[in-house]
């Protein structure tokens, strides 16, 4: 697909802009008007209405260019977009002659009145001002011997306005202005795809239509963050959809390994989805797509995510929290404020003593997962530090002898902690050990897990008390497969490694597990990215990226209120380029997304927004003021306006349609 779109681009990378704007000074086939302001950003231009129809219209965010017309040699030519009507000096005096005529003329037909004007007063009243920004300037240089054109996103120097004429650019010239992006030698370069059609207003009339096609390069969205913003239905997901697809046609033309993943809260990335006509990622490029899903969906194409809950108990635990957070018993808050972490700080001088003690309560709770038919394999073995003393003296109030220390199976370990419990106020060890030690061996964390795993309290009594039953739950039992061996997490690196697209189907399964499992993903991609960094192998393996595309991010990312930096989602936002990691991110509110994460995005897609506070957060941003009142007022689906990294102007853009063809 990208050869054949550098072939349709030749044109474009041919083009000299200034002989072309030689052509329209010398036809004035597209002239406009004049200005009668010029400043470093703004310009006001007078325009008539016979000119406006020649030009087929000039519609609000339409481009025009600004040339100084006393040069024998077009040197620069200004940029200019067009804002909004504005009055001109003679304005009270033709509203004035207006008015007055309307009083003495009432037409019996509306297509009379022009004709009982005099020649003066008509010209007179076919007259008015534009406001335009001024976007920069299109200039010449000089590089390895060959001219070229450049673009500088300011004014170098104005003239007064009157050697200034105006012309509203279409054709060729008009598609290298809106797809220039750096040097105009890259425009026709290998890796452009082609991603709409460059669309100003709503309203299109037939005979007035354009026809520009609008390239994107691919390469800036590669480590970016690219941000998707619009009401539902506005095209979001198309927009999405077309990045990834020309991110596949980049891999394939330059042979690189590019590996992206979805986080699809929707699952319309890996279904097929009747409201848009059945297009999804994964009918396109079934070869290249695995599907992960949070439950087992009994199908072979997709790979359920399960952890195995006895080999990672920190993860378990944090998994059961949120399902007892609306608990109001003490021991259940005990229960949730439990620290299964294992130590890391290997100089600490209490590392050896902290590691014993977490790994005991580890052992406690993955008794308690047992007790409450938490499936486990039968050959499931596991074993904890315990004093040898302790281990002999309660042996002697077993049937049968159970050492911790050489690998016991959870129903030895269950039977071993709930004798441990009954007996321990007559436990010799115990009591010597508060003695040398001045601390009980059964700390607190220890005592809440044999209190949930026995149903009595510290006294040895039966207490009132649910305990692990709470744990017998089916949802959340779905989360946990004694079968998992290696981390699934593992296994998706792995394949975006290997430049495959991975879809993590979200739309079905508690909202806990959605938010867990999707952080869980991201900050082992995170980590294992900064290692590579960290030991070079990005240089010794190749250049490798990996795009991550979380769709209804606000499900996921923090709130804009929360600016805790060590939060994934913002580290991935502030760090990531350094990693190689791109992610871009749609949602329906621009207020919805944390400011760290804004702040740092690069590439922007805006469709429709209905509401003036999200205006106000948006246009913070670039120039999107220019467009304010077109994003609130038109909602048209995949009318976007279109930033992206290597662009220095926003450009509006009929998306095209995906399709799986």
């Amino acid at each position: 697909m990208s050869r054949i779109i550098a072939k349709k681009l030749e044109g474009i990378a041919g083009i000299d802009i200034f002989k072309e704007v030689e052509k329209e000074i010398n036809s004035k086939m597209n002239f406009v008007g004049f200005p009668i302001e010029l400043e470093y950003e703004r310009a006001t231009i007078v325009v008539n209405d016979f000119e406006k129809k020649k030009v087929k219209g000039i519609p609000q965010g339409c481009f025009l260019i600004c040339v100084n017309t006393m040069e024998e040699r077009t040197e620069e030519v200004i940029l200019l977009r067009v804002l909004q009507p504005t009055k001109l000096p003679s304005h009270s005096e033709i509203l004035a002659s207006r008015v007055e005529y309307y009083k003495e003329f009432i037409p019996k037909e509306t297509r009379e009145f022009d004709k009982k004007l005099d020649s003066f007063t008509r010209n007179e009243f076919q007259y008015s001002g534009l406001e335009c920004r001024i976007l920069g300037t299109f200039y010449r240089e000089m590089k390895a011997g060959k001219e070229i054109v450049k673009f500088g996103a300011d004014v170098e120097n104005f003239f007064s306005s009157h050697n200034y004429t105006v012309y509203k650019p279409d054709g060729e010239l008009l598609k290298f202005i809106v797809n220039y992006n750096g040097e105009s030698s890259l425009i026709g370069g290998k890796g452009y795809s082609k991603l709409g059609q460059l669309r100003y207003s709503s309203a299109r009339r037939k005979e007035w239509k354009i026809d520009i096609p609008i390239y994107i390069n691919p390469k800036d969205l590669l480590k970016n963050r690219t941000a998707c913003f619009g009401m539902t239905r506005t095209g979001k997901s198309n927009t999405v959809k077309k990045i990834i697809d020309c991110t596949v046609d980049l891999a394939k033309e330059e042979k690189r390994k590019i590996g992206q993943i979805i986080f699809d809260i929707n699952g319309e990335y890996a279904n097929p989805n009747k409201q848009d006509e059945g297009t999804a990622i994964y009918e396109k490029y079934k070869k290249d797509v695995a599907r992960y899903s949070l439950i087992d969906k009994n199908n072979e194409s997709f790979i359920p995510m399960r952890a195995n809950f006895y080999n990672e108990p920190e993860f378990a635990l944090q998994m059961i929290r949120p399902y007892l957070q609306d608990e109001g018993s003490d021991y259940v808050k005990n229960f949730n404020s439990i620290d299964l972490a294992l130590p890391t700080d290997k100089g600490d001088p209490d590392y050896r003593s902290i590691l014993t003690r977490t790994q005991r309560v580890r052992a406690a709770f993955l008794c308690c997962l047992n007790k409450a038919e938490f499936k486990v394999k039968k050959d499931f073995k596991f074993k904890f530090p315990v004093a040898a003393d302790l281990v002999d003296e309660l042996n002697t109030l077993l049937d049968k002898p159970i050492d911790p220390r050489e690998g016991i199976t959870l129903d030895q370990a269950t039977k071993w902690f709930e004798v441990l419990w009954e007996k321990h106020q007559d436990i010799k060890f115990l009591k010597d050990y508060y003695k040398k030690k001045d601390k009980h061996w059964l700390d607190d964390d220890i005592k809440t897990l044999l209190r949930m795993l026995t149903l009595k309290n510290e006294n040895g009594r039966a207490d009132k008390i649910s305990g692990y039953k709470k744990l017998r739950r089916k949802d959340l039992k779905d989360l946990h497969t004694p079968l998992a061996n290696s981390h699934f997490e593992k296994e998706i690196i792995s394949q975006l490694r290997a430049g495959k697209i991975i879809i993590v189907d979200l739309s079905e399964g508690p909202e806990i597990a959605r938010n867990n499992y999707s952080e869980r993903i991201v900050s082992t991609i995170f980590n294992e990215s900064m290692s590579r960094f960290i030991e070079n192998q990005d240089e010794q393996d190749g250049f490798n990226v990996i795009q991550l595309y979380f769709e209804e991010a606000h499900n996921l990312f923090p709130k804009k209120e929360k600016s805790d930096l060590s939060d994934i989602y913002n580290r991935l936002a502030k760090e990531g380029a350094k990693y190689n990691l791109g992610i871009n991110y749609a949602t329906q509110e621009v207020s919805s997304i944390s400011s760290n994460i804004l702040k740092n995005t690069q590439n922007w897609f805006i469709a429709h927004l209905n509401n003036k506070d999200e205006i106000r957060e948006l246009i913070k941003f670039y120039d999107f003021e220019d467009f304010a009142d077109s994003i609130l007022r038109i909602k048209d689906k995949g009318f976007i306006r279109m930033k992206t990294y290597s662009n220095d102007f926003i450009v509006p853009v009929q998306i095209d349609k995906f399709t799986a063809e």
